[in-house]
């Protein structure tokens, strides 16, 4: 994937390119936090396609999920490999890393349901609406929890 991305740059003017470099790991976030955001929202809309809307809180809760499910599995691969470049060694810091980046996610993933129980089930809201604000706010904190906790780059003389 990297591979490609510098393919692309290759064309770009020298400035763009340097640009780009300054802030790979913000501009990498994006890319894959945007392609996390849409296997987020597909799914949801799958489920609320397939799921008839019975008045039951539990379709929101199994659209939200299942679309967690997707969306953290692939979000965790791509961030550790390409977004934080994170180099584990051995089972036991990859695992470390692991339970903590879904740790971290699971804090938002309650934030989320906590939006839709909110917005859609006790208010009424438009689920698409919802759907997409929603997705705004996880992008942000996710972020910030990734950079700040699970990714972080350790000190010299700090323990791992």
């Amino acid at each position: 994937m990297l591979k490609l991305i510098e393919k692309i740059l290759s064309f770009l003017p020298k400035p763009l390119q340097d640009l780009y470099h300054k802030y790979e790991e913000q501009l990498l976030y994006v890319l894959f936090g945007g392609l996390t955001t849409l296997i987020s929202i597909v799914t949801k809309l799958a489920v609320f396609a397939l799921v008839p809307d019975q008045g039951q809180p539990w379709r929101t809760t199994l659209a939200v999920t299942l679309s967690w499910i997707f969306a953290v599995t692939f979000a965790f691969f791509t961030n550790k490999a390409y977004v934080f470049k994170n180099q584990t060694k051995g089972a036991k810091e990859f695992f470390r890393v692991f339970a903590s980046f879904y740790g971290a996610r699971l804090l938002t993933f309650v934030l989320e349901e906590g939006i839709f129980l909110l917005c859609c089930d006790l208010m009424h809201w438009n689920e698409t609406v919802i759907t997409f604000v929603s997705q705004v706010l996880i992008f942000v904190a996710n972020y910030v929890l990734s950079k700040l906790l699970v990714f972080r780059k350790k000190e010299k003389g700090e323990a791992e």
